[in-house]
């Protein structure tokens, strides 16, 4: 199983508004990452910095190739914009991905 972690920031002033959201995640929105094999999706916060971890059962490719080809990510995407600065990899239109540097099984 590969691992995904991210990066982000919430805008000054919308840590509420962004838990609010996520909080109500749309249902299809669920789905898409279920049918990307994303699964033990945890996002963490440090005041307004993000910094997000998911394991992806089909690969990170898939993974990223699954959300960039969906309308659905495409709307939420939008939807948060207003909340939330992400950096966008142009290449595969997900976050980019940070350098794995330890583990521990």
């Amino acid at each position: 199983m590969e691992r995904m972690a991210w990066k982000g920031r919430i805008k000054p002033g919308c840590k509420a508004e962004y838990v609010r959201r996520h909080n109500q995640i749309w249902p299809e929105m669920k789905q898409v990452l279920k049918d990307a094999g994303i699964c033990n999706y945890t996002i963490f916060a440090n005041g307004d910095e993000l910094f997000g971890y998911y394991e992806c059962e089909k690969g990170i490719a898939f993974a990223e190739r699954t959300q960039a080809e969906s309308p659905v990510v495409d709307r939420w995407n939008e939807y948060m914009k207003d909340v939330l600065e992400l950096e966008m990899d142009p290449e595969t239109g997900a976050q980019p991905k940070l350098e794995p540097v330890f583990r521990l099984d």
